[in-house]
C-alpha cells in the first residue's frame, strides 16, 4: 500500500510537534541544598557530626564526607555514610573537636552516575572568658 504524498508534510510535522514537545528526561547532578553545621558559620559548641543534604539520591558505596583541620589532619571518625532511610542524606561522625577552622570535603556519586564534589569550611569558636 502506497502512503498518500499529500499526507507526508502533515504527518511528519505532526510527529515533529510531538517529539519536541514530549518531556526531556532529566539527568541532573545531586548538589548540596544545606549542611550541618552551616557553609561558613561559627559554632560555640563542636558538632557530634557533619551531615549534608542534596537534591538527589546518592550511591552509597561511592559517596564521602572527611573533615580536615587547619593543620590539613583528617579528624573525622572516618565512618561516612548514605543515611540509610533517606538516600539523598550524607553524614559523618566526629569525636570531640577543640576550638579552630575545619573543612568538609565532600564527593559524591548521584544514581544518575554523576559524581559532584567540593568543599566549605566552618569554625568552633574559642572560649570567650
Amino acid at each position: 500500500m502506497k502512503f498518500p504524498s499529500r499526507l507526508v508534510g502533515p504527518f511528519f510535522g505532526t510527529l515533529l510537534v510531538a517529539a519536541c514537545a514530549a518531556p526531556a528526561q532529566s539527568h541532573a547532578h545531586s548538589f548540596p541544598i544545606r549542611s550541618d553545621p552551616r557553609v561558613g558559620w561559627t559554632v560555640s559548641t563542636a558538632p557530634a557530626k557533619i551531615t549534608i543534604w542534596f537534591d538527589g539520591e546518592l550511591e552509597p558505596a561511592f559517596s564521602t564526607i572527611t573533615v580536615y583541620n587547619s593543620a590539613k589532619r583528617q579528624v573525622d571518625k572516618n565512618d561516612s555514610r548514605v543515611n540509610g532511610p533517606d538516600a539523598s542524606v550524607i553524614e559523618v561522625d566526629l569525636p570531640p573537636l577543640p576550638a579552630g577552622s575545619y573543612r568538609v570535603y565532600w564527593r559524591v556519586l548521584s544514581k544518575d552516575t554523576h559524581v559532584t564534589e567540593g568543599d566549605y569550611m566552618f569554625t568552633i569558636a574559642g572560649d570567650t572568658k
